[in-house]
């Protein structure tokens, strides 16, 4: 969540912004309702430290936050190919987590599973709305 508002600030185009802001609060989102399905079942919540991600947001920092770039709508287009990346793999979790539920029969732990992976899904179509409708065209002509 906190490398999505580094990006959030570093991008220029409002609509980028507001969409990497929206998705942030989305993450806090997904990650109260995973913490709750785990409490929920005795577990602990501070479980594993995921390398997968950690690796994907030092990435997201490097090509979207820290690199120089020339131009701003080409750097908004790195950003947004970064937040995708940490998205996709989100959306692989939820599924695989969501199919895991369904197979024990937690039906209830699937549904909040499917509505974050929904969710997850949602956001990451209207990046690539702003993507293919204003910054890729933008940074193309740069």
């Amino acid at each position: 969540m906190q490398v999505t508002n580094e990006l959030a600030r570093a991008a220029s185009s409002e609509q980028l912004k507001d969409a990497l802001e929206a998705g942030a609060d989305g993450v806090q989102d997904g990650m109260d309702q995973l913490k709750s399905l785990i409490e929920k079942h005795n577990a602990n919540p501070r479980g594993e430290h995921c390398k997968g991600m950690e690796g994907l947001v030092a990435e997201a920092r490097a090509h979207g936050v820290e690199a120089d770039f020339s131009d701003e709508d080409v750097r908004d287009a790195s950003i947004i190919a970064q937040y995708q990346r940490m998205t996709h793999y989100g959306i692989s979790g939820y599924g695989t987590a969501a199919a895991f539920a369904r197979r024990l029969g937690l039906e209830e732990d699937a549904g909040v599973l499917a509505k974050c992976l929904e969710d997850t899904r949602s956001g990451d179509q209207h990046m690539t709305g702003i993507a293919s409708g204003e910054v890729n065209p933008a940074a193309a002509e740069a």
